[in-house]
């Protein structure tokens, strides 16, 4: 250290320029490097070998398609789509099999007319009743196929000839949809369309309903079938169309869907010509084979009484607006969902893919989803015009089965791409289906079970007595081998002389007939027409020609009730 306080051992020079040393030249020699050593052989020979060339990469990524899947049908798809076909099919047969009750009076009617009907054609045998003059269907079709199978297999057998039907509909169904979507949206409307409570219901119903809709199905299956073949083929769908007609006279109303459908499915493929070319063709068809029958058959007063000229009911509009809402509402909506849905974007496939294919164009969805979803409110409209309720819960399934496509679009768009909402899907089928099993099976119990009825009164029917029942279809069923319909009268219009040649109708003859004692036996349930039941039991009370033969008490969807059986004594 020096006086000053500063280190002896010199300071670090300053910096002149770039690569100066910092410390004094003097200093320099003491901190130089030893100079380098010669290279040896080795490293010499190392230098000189030339370099090899660097290694490539030792995986490279191929090439990828832009969707990891193809839009082309395959048979791994096709399986699987008809395995869960095959599950909705199932769960559509269960519920209708666990609906049990005896024969209701329009089952029991047509059962009994086909085996008058099979009786006359095979034996010459009379008609009891003139049924082609206010059935609603031919009477030769359906009841006599129905008669032929019950008389095997009994009520059982003739039920489930309808479930079998009922199936086949919802598998005609699913691949129409198919055929106008894909599969996802064909499950869709199928497995909505099998629990509603008019499919449930007319699968265990030995009615026509089951066939009328099975011959629609199958008509319009043949025609979106056909789109892509030439204009004639069309023509297979006329007498599958005509022969539902014929079944029930009410499937006419649903031949215009199936013209429509003609002209658009061919329309974005063979162009407007051959379109129409086919819808035309179709028309002339339909027309000819429905006036040949005419011509040929005396059908026509049939249709004019529960058709054309039906005599109009009581029921407000809002009444019937209310049960249909109930009776097929959420799965209209959901129709209708899929149809805005389908108008304002055509895509129904995930696939990128799908963006290439050719889209029919706004206008040709719009009216496809304006068909669809229109025909299910024809039924309602029709009856609103009639102001009944009758058969409405029936008629709204054959309009929800054509509207079932759209619906199958509005849960798979809900649903959406790759799954991504399974649950919003989910909660909409789960509400169908609860309340079809509520609905159906409250449908199913609406009649009493009339095993005991039958069982009491068998011993006083035979082939030469006069009878009064609230159901006389019934006792006519189930009784037949021992009276006819005929001998049965209901408590829906009466004509009467007495023995004074004095003519009686409506209440009048009722009253007048009771009197007189005209009839063996009175079978009353106070639930078909209570007015005219309480007329009879009025003129029954205190008459000396009949003595109360038992009171047998029921339940039914509506609360209880029972029968009154009086047998006449002198």
């Amino acid at each position: 250290m020096t006086r000053g306080g500063e280190s002896a051992v010199p300071r670090p020079q300053e910096r002149s320029g770039p690569g100066a040393s910092p410390y004094p030249r003097e200093l320099l020699p003491r901190l130089s490097v030893p100079p380098p050593r010669e290279p040896d052989r080795a490293t010499l020979a190392m230098r000189t070998v030339a370099p090899e060339a660097p290694a490539g990469p030792g995986y490279e990524i191929p090439e990828m398609p832009e969707a990891a899947w193809v839009m082309a049908a395959s048979g791994r798809r096709v399986w699987l789509g008809r395995g869960v076909l095959l599950v909705i099919m199932t769960i559509q047969a269960a519920l209708s099999l666990r609906l049990t009750n005896t024969a209701f009076q329009d089952e029991a009617l047509y059962l009994a007319a086909g085996h008058a009907e099979l009786s006359h054609l095979l034996h010459g045998t009379p008609l009891p009743k003139d049924y082609a003059a206010y059935f609603s269907g031919s009477p030769q079709l359906y009841p006599v196929l129905a008669a032929l199978v019950d008389g095997v297999y009994g009520l059982a057998g003739a039920r489930l000839m309808s479930l079998v039907l009922m199936l086949c509909t919802t598998g005609l169904l699913y691949a129409i949809t198919r055929r106008l979507f894909n599969e996802r949206t064909a499950l869709g409307a199928a497995g909505l369309f099998a629990v509603v409570q008019s499919t449930v219901v007319m699968g265990h119903y030995a009615t026509y309903d089951a066939m009328a809709l099975f011959l629609l199905a199958c008509a319009t299956w043949i025609v979106v079938r056909t789109d892509r073949l030439p204009a004639v083929a069309v023509l297979l769908a006329a007498p599958v169309a005509v022969l539902a007609v014929g079944v029930k006279y009410a499937s006419a109303l649903y031949l215009m869907t199936i013209v429509g459908l003609a002209l658009l499915t061919a329309w974005p493929r063979r162009g407007a010509g051959s379109a129409i070319l086919r819808a035309v063709l179709l028309v002339v068809g339909i027309g000819v084979l429905l006036a040949a029958g005419a011509y040929r058959t005396d059908l026509l007063d049939g249709v004019r009484q529960t058709t054309t000229d039906r005599v109009h009911g009581s029921d407000g509009a809002g009444r019937l607006l209310e049960q249909s809402a109930e009776w097929g509402g959420l799965m209209f909506i959901t129709a209708v969902g899929g149809a805005v849905s389908y108008v304002c974007r055509s895509r129904m496939n995930e696939s990128p893919l799908a963006r290439r294919l050719g889209d029919p164009g706004r206008s040709w969805r719009v009216l496809l989803g304006l068909l669809l979803c229109g025909t299910a409110v024809l039924a309602p409209a029709y009856q609103i015009h009639l102001a009944t309720v009758v058969s409405l819960y029936k008629h709204i399934g054959f309009g929800l089965f054509f509207a079932a496509p759209m619906a199958g679009v509005g849960l798979t768009r809900l649903v959406g791409a790759h799954f991504r909402y399974p649950q919003l899907g989910i909660m909409v089928w789960s509400a169908v289906l609860c309340l079809g099993i509520q609905q159906a099976e409250w449908r199913f119990g609406l009649w009493p079970d009339s095993t005991r009825m039958i069982r009491t009164i068998s011993p006083y029917v035979n082939s030469e007595g006069h009878y009064l029942s609230s159901t006389p279809e019934v006792p006519v069923y189930y009784l037949r081998a021992q009276s006819s319909h005929r001998q049965w009268q209901s408590v829906f219009g009466m004509e009467y002389t007495d023995a004074k040649g004095t003519y009686h109708a409506g209440d009048e003859a009722y009253r007048s007939a009771v009197r007189d004692g005209e009839f063996d036996l009175i079978v009353l349930d106070g639930l078909t027409n209570p007015r005219v039941d309480d007329i009879v039991a009025t003129a029954v009370a205190g008459n000396a020609h009949y003595r109360l033969l038992g009171r047998l008490p029921f339940a039914n969807s509506g609360g209880t009730g029972a029968y009154r059986i009086w047998v006449k004594v002198a």
